[in-house]
């Protein structure tokens, strides 16, 4: 369908070449969209005849409408309008987490292919024979604003470990015999996924046995070094070196002060060109630590071994202000390790669940997992991420600690928490708005009988 302009402005017919140049001019308030068309000239006496082609596009008010928003001039009033959210800014249910499967690598938390954009500017630097820039902490000094996130960090990992070790005198926790899954319930759940070694002579049924701090708190452990830029640890040398905590490695390294477990603080900047150390201002030894028995006692709270007997059980009227301090505990842990692993390099085995807290990975060949025979067992070092250093330990939850066990019929209307954020919730916590949506409060779990008629 051909538009009829109001008004044209300066235009000129050319019979030889049969071309119209010009500049038209639209003067109609409103365009709904984008059009194409076109006008017959008529000859008549010394007039021309010729075909005209115009476009035209929307007014300037249709410019105001946001991504995402519908145009309201296009919108079919049929149609039903689209509800809000009950909560706005929080979904109301997501998907459970993933697991990941043991016979291939762990994804890379960043681009492969910005990993190898760096490299290759790094070469070009080493190329030219100029230093790589290092800014703190990446050339071996602190960063002072992070000095004291490091103290607070470690002071609620001394509390989350006593705070744990107490609630786990009132709240049962039951671990697999055969496989990691633990369940926070009064029996353990009836769900068919137990992988391990002799699951199929138990119909994938898992061995339930009385767990402890350590299931609930992964260890997970890191060497440590008094110069991280330093000497790496070879496969000989690995028992010179002592294993603590990633996450206590991690606050020392950032400023965090252990006459135990003391570290080099440097005044230089260490210098690099490419990937080689150029000026790391010499090697030195480790001072001699100081042993006394006090320093004993202060060590055995920043490990979860023996907790539970360290710490007797606290009283039916102090377990849910302990449970609320735990889970606050919990979640400044991990604020405190993600701030952190945000200036500090923290690398992770792409294949087995190994840390290391510095710039680059260890040596020793201790990896058994997926193709560790063409490695000759070194581990396949990549960027951690914060789950690797201080991983949630996702557990399922429970409406009913106190009800029947839980079904694999029933698998899908149930959902996950962290094991800590299970634990403290039964002791009387309240439950942070961000597991909500994963612990799928609103769903209510239907009978056996009547789960194949929900949709």
């Amino acid at each position: 369908m051909l538009q009829q302009f109001q008004a044209v402005s300066i235009a000129s017919w050319s019979p030889q070449k049969g071309v119209c140049t010009g500049i038209v001019e639209c003067r109609r308030p409103q365009l709904p969209a984008f059009k194409f068309g076109g006008e017959q000239l008529q000859t008549t006496g010394q007039r021309t005849s010729g075909t005209f082609l115009y476009a035209s596009w929307r007014s300037a008010q249709d410019h105001t409408i946001k991504k995402g928003e519908a145009n309201p001039q296009n919108v079919d009033p049929m149609l039903p309008k689209k509800k809000k959210k009950p909560y706005p800014g929080t979904p109301q249910n997501v998907d459970l987490p993933p697991t990941l499967p043991k016979k291939k690598k762990k994804p890379y938390p960043v681009p492969l292919k910005k990993i190898q954009l760096a490299g290759r500017a790094d070469k070009k630097l080493a190329e030219m024979g100029i230093e790589k820039p290092l800014e703190p902490p990446k050339n071996g000094l602190l960063v002072p604003d992070l000095i004291p996130v490091a103290y607070e960090t470690l002071d609620a990992w001394k509390f989350l470990i006593k705070g744990l070790a107490q609630l786990l005198h009132i709240i049962p926790v039951h671990a697999c015999s055969e496989c990691s899954e633990i369940h926070v319930a009064q029996t353990g759940h009836d769900i068919q996924d137990c992988t391990g070694p002799n699951s199929a002579k138990r119909r994938s049924f898992h061995s339930w046995v009385k767990g402890s701090i350590n299931d609930v708190l992964l260890p997970i452990e890191s060497y440590h070094m008094y110069d991280p830029f330093g000497q790496r640890i070879k496969h000989e040398t690995r028992f010179n070196y002592d294993r603590i905590p990633a996450v206590v490695e991690l606050c020392i390294q950032a400023g965090v002060e252990i006459p135990e477990y003391p570290s080099r603080r440097r005044t230089s900047p260490v210098r690099m060109i490419g990937r080689k150390v150029i000026d790391r201002g010499g090697f030195l030894e480790e001072p001699e630590r100081c042993r006394s028995v006090g320093s004993a006692s202060s060590l055995v709270d920043l490990d979860t071994h023996g907790a539970i007997e360290r710490f007797s059980p606290p009283t039916e009227s102090e377990v849910p202000k302990i449970a609320q301090e735990t889970i606050d505990a919990y979640e400044k842990v991990k604020w405190g390790v993600m701030k952190l692993m945000r200036k500090y390099t923290v690398k992770a085995c792409g294949y087995c669940s190994e840390v290391h807290v510095g710039p680059w990975g260890h040596n020793a060949k201790l990896c058994g997992e997926f193709k560790h025979q063409w490695r000759d067992g070194k581990h396949g070092w990549q960027d951690a991420t914060v789950d690797e250093v201080f991983p949630p330990n996702y557990v399922w939850h429970v409406q009913d600690p106190k009800g029947p066990p839980l079904r694999s019929a029933l698998k899908r209307f149930y959902g996950k928490a962290p094991a800590v954020v299970e634990v403290c919730m039964q002791a009387g916590a309240g439950v942070p708005a961000k597991y909500k949506p994963m612990m799928r409060l609103d769903i209510v779990v239907p009978e056996s009988e009547e789960a194949h008629l929900v949709a």
